[in-house]
């Protein structure tokens, strides 16, 4: 009788300890199965991904009011890829429109505004100007981003500026740079042909 006893009671825990074993592994699998303990494939968007075309070293030609001329350019993220940052050297050599020649340098900010989910350009000139722009989205699309002044620095006020950047490829874009004088339509000052001096997709 004693026996009976014990064998059922033994019965009765490797009944018990099969049932806790296999409750605990449906509860991991609904937990996997669960938005909770799924691994999460979305994503949030890369608010980046238009501007990280420009990111390496460029060279290319330059022409408008000073001349004809060459430009180098770097692009780079900075301070934990929250901006992106720019650095210009235009040479124009003497010539007519420019007998003494020229060079001109400024550096560049990108920023993302996430207030006005809106890309903020500064530049600072080494003339002195300082422009912030902010991404034209009505005047943008995939292939063409422009840039127009919300104010500048160090020029009589009523100016405008304004960048328009062309992605002709991976490897190659045109910057056009225009001004406006107060009260006046923008006017050419120079244009920029810009090639990615390693290219991404070499022929």
């Amino acid at each position: 009788m004693r026996k009976t006893k014990q064998a059922a009671k033994a019965n009765c825990n490797a009944r018990f300890s099969r049932g806790r074993a296999m409750w605990g592994a449906q509860l991991m699998l609904v937990f996997l199965l669960s938005p909770m303990g799924a691994p999460q494939s979305s994503q949030q968007p890369d608010v980046w991904e238009a501007l990280k075309h420009f990111v390496g070293s460029w060279e290319g030609t330059a022409k408008g009011q000073a001349g004809n001329g060459k430009v180098k350019r770097e692009y780079q993220f900075v301070l934990n890829g929250k901006y992106l940052q720019a650095r210009n050297r235009s040479t124009y050599p003497p010539q007519e429109k420019n007998p003494k020649g020229e060079v001109h340098e400024d550096w560049g900010l990108f920023s993302y505004d996430r207030a006005r989910k809106q890309f903020v350009l500064r530049q600072f000139h080494v003339e002195g100007f300082v422009n912030q722009y902010a991404l034209d989205a009505a005047a943008s699309n995939t292939k063409t981003l422009v840039f127009v002044t919300e104010s500048i620095e160090n020029i009589p006020p009523g100016w405008r500026a304004r960048e328009t950047y062309r992605l002709l490829s991976n490897d190659e874009f045109i910057e056009v740079f225009e001004l406006a004088a107060p009260g006046k339509e923008f006017e050419l000052y120079t244009e920029n042909h810009f090639k990615r001096r390693t290219p991404r997709n070499p022929q």
